[in-house]
C-alpha cells in the first residue's frame, strides 16, 4: 500500500485526466461507488451526507444519489457559503435536484439546527465537506459546524480524508471531524502517519478509483505500508533437505546485572522465530542463570574477548545492546564488536545510548548496520527534542539513515523502517503490547530473519509486522499481551501468515 502526499495525488489525477484522458466525472463516480461499497447498506436506512463546494463535495453529492437510488432516506447538506461549486460538482448538484432530492443550504448558525436534528436521526454521517485540499485554518463558522456534526452522529464516515485535517501533515486546522471510518483514495494520506491522527481517523480503507497502476507507481515516493500478502511472499520457505546451518547462526551480545529479561527475550525471540543456531553472549556473572532458562541456545560472556571475537566471526549476524547498561562496558564492546564484524550489526537499547557522543563508530562500515531506537534513544542520537520526532517521525528516520548510511527502525505506533531512500510504515500491533521486553522481542525476530538470507530492509519491515500481528492475534483473547506471550506463539503467527 503505497504512501504519499496531496500533490502526488494531485499529479495522479491530473495525468489519469489529461495524458490518459479518464474524465474526471467518471473518477468522482467511481470514488462514489467505492464508498458505497464500504457501507452496510443492509442494516442502516437513514442517511445525512454533508457536502462543501468543491470535488470533495461532488463525490458526497454522487454518493447520496446513489444512495437514493438504492432506496435510503437521505438528507443533503451543502456549504458553500457563496462559492461557486465545482464542474463536477455542480453536474452532480444537478443531477441531485432533477431527481427531486432536496439540497439543504448550511450558510449560516440558524441552518445548524436542521443538521443537527437529521444528524440524530441518521443511521450514518457521510463527510464531504473539505477534501485533502485544506490547507489552512477554518473559521468560527466551519468549527462551529465540525462540532454539531461530532456530538450529534451516530456513525461518522469520511471521504478522501477528515474534513478540518491538513492531508499531508495530519494537523487539525482549529477543528476536525472523528471518522469511525475513512474511505481515502487510490493511496494512503502521508497526513495519517501523524501521531495521534486515528482518534480522527478512525479505520481507514484505501480504494482504487480507477488511476493506472503505472500511474501510481511512477509517482511512488518509497513510502509504503507493509501488508500481510507481501509478508507472506518475503518469509524465507524452509527447504525440505535444509538444516540448522542453513538458516543462520545469530550472535546476541545482550544482559547485565538485574537485567537477564532482556537478554533472555531477545534470545528466545531469535530461537523461535526460526533462527539456526542462536548464541548469547553476557556478563559472567549471570551467565548460569540465562543458561538455565535457555534450552536451545548456547551461553557465552562477553567479558571474555577473545571467545567474543571468535564468535564475532562465525556469526552471520550479531545482535548487541538489549539490557547491557548505559556504560564504559558496553561502548567497549560495541566498539569490539563494530570493528572486528564483517556481517550484519543490529545495534539496539543501550547499544544506541552509548552512540551519543560516538556517532563515528557507525560511520563509514563496510558491512550493514541496523538501529532499533524508541523515540528517547532517538532523541539521543539526532539530537531532537521527542516532540519535535514523535511529529516528524518519517523526516528524522529518513535523515538519520541517510546521514549514518544504516537501517533505522524508530518504534511506535506506525513503526518506521527505513533505509533514506525506501520506507515501510508497519501497521500491526496494538497498546495491549505496552509493556517491558517488546523492543527485546522484536530485536530478536530481526535478527533471526535476517540470519535466514532475507533482505536486511525487508526482514526489518517483516519482522515488525510479525511482532505486531502477534500481539493484535493474541490480545483477542486477553487484557494484556507480554514479550513472552508473543514469544510463545511466534512460530504458530509465523506459520498462519505463511498460510493465509
Amino acid at each position: 500500500m503505497k504512501v504519499g502526499t496531496i500533490d502526488v495525488m494531485r499529479k495522479m489525477e491530473k495525468v489519469a485526466i489529461e495524458s490518459i484522458g479518464i474524465p474526471s466525472i467518471v473518477l468522482m463516480e467511481n470514488a462514489a461507488h467505492k464508498v458505497i461499497d464500504n457501507i452496510d447498506l443492509k442494516n442502516n436506512k437513514n442517511f445525512v451526507v454533508i457536502c462543501g463546494n468543491g470535488n470533495n463535495g461532488g463525490d458526497g453529492l454522487a454518493i447520496a444519489r446513489n444512495l437514493k437510488i438504492e432506496g435510503k432516506n437521505v438528507d443533503v447538506f451543502l456549504s458553500q457559503r457563496g462559492k461557486n461549486l465545482s464542474k463536477d460538482c455542480k453536474l452532480n448538484y444537478d443531477i441531485l435536484k432533477k431527481l427531486g432530492v432536496r439540497i439543504n443550504q448550511l450558510n449560516n448558525l440558524e441552518d445548524f439546527q436542521a443538521l443537527r436534528d437529521c444528524l440524530i436521526r441518521s443511521d450514518i454521517t457521510i463527510d464531504s465537506l473539505f477534501g485533502t485540499g485544506l490547507n489552512r485554518d477554518l473559521d468560527s463558522f466551519y468549527i462551529d459546524m465540525i462540532t454539531v456534526i461530532n456530538e450529534n452522529s451516530n456513525y461518522i464516515l469520511s471521504v478522501d480524508i477528515p474534513s478540518g485535517m491538513e492531508g499531508n501533515n495530519g494537523k487539525v486546522m482549529g477543528n476536525a471531524i472523528k471518522a469511525n471510518k475513512t474511505i481515502t483514495f487510490q493511496i494512503y494520506k502521508k497526513g495519517f502517519l501523524a501521531y495521534e491522527t486515528l482518534k480522527y481517523t478512525g479505520k481507514i480503507i484505501v480504494e482504487n478509483i480507477g488511476i493506472p497502476k503505472e500511474i501510481v507507481d511512477r509517482y511512488n515516493e518509497k513510502i509504503n505500508i507493509t501488508e500481510a500478502k507481501n509478508v507472506k511472499k518475503l518469509i524465507p520457505l524452509r527447504d525440505t533437505y535444509g538444516y540448522k546451518g542453513d538458516y543462520g547462526k545469530v550472535l546476541i551480545i545482550a544482559g547485565n546485572e538485574g537485567y537477564t529479561g532482556a537478554a533472555y527475550i531477545s534470545t528466545e525471540a531469535a530461537v523461535k522465530s526460526g533462527a539456526g543456531l542462536v548464541t548469547l553472549s553476557t556478563k559472567e556473572s549471570i551467565k548460569n542463570i540465562l543458561c538455565g532458562k535457555l534450552e536451545e541456545a548456547m551461553t557465552s560472556s562477553y567479558e571474555n574477548k577473545e571467545e567474543l571475537l571468535k564468535l564475532v566471526e562465525k556469526s552471520d549476524v550479531i545482535v548487541i545492546g538489549p539490557g547491557m547498561g548505559n556504560n564504559k562496558t558496553t561502548l567497549n564492546c560495541l566498539k569490539l564488536v563494530l570493528d572486528n564484524s564483517k556481517v550484519p550489526v543490529i545495534i539496539d537499547a543501550d547499544g544506541i545510548n552509548v552512540l551519543k557522543d560516538n556517532e563515528n563508530l557507525i560511520q563509514n562500515r563496510k558491512y550493514p548496520i541496523i538501529i532499533t531506537p524508541h523515540l528517547g534513544e532517538m532523541s539521543k542520537l539526532s539530537g531532537r527534542t521527542i516532540e519535535y520526532i514523535r511529529n516528524n517521525r518519517l523526516s528524522v528516520a529518513s535523515e538519520i539513515a541517510k546521514k549514518f548510511k544504516i537501517i533505522v527502525l524508530l518504534k511506535g505506533y506506525n513503526t518506521v523502517i527505513t533505509d533514506g531512500e525506501s520506507t515501510y510504515i508497519n501497521p500491526t500491533g496494538n497498546s495491549s503490547m505496552a509493556s517491558g521486553g517488546m523492543g527485546d522481542c522484536l530485536t530478536g525476530i530481526i535478527a533471526s530473519f535476517i540470519a535466514q538470507k532475507c533482505d536486511l530492509l525487508k526482514a526489518t519491515s517483516i519482522a515488525a509486522f510479525v511482532h505486531g500481528y502477534a500481539g493484535e492475534v493474541l490480545s483477542k483473547e486477553r487484557f494484556s499481551v507480554s514479550a513472552t506471550d508473543i514469544i510463545e506463539a511466534l512460530p504458530n503467527i509465523i506459520k498462519q501468515i505463511q498460510l493465509n
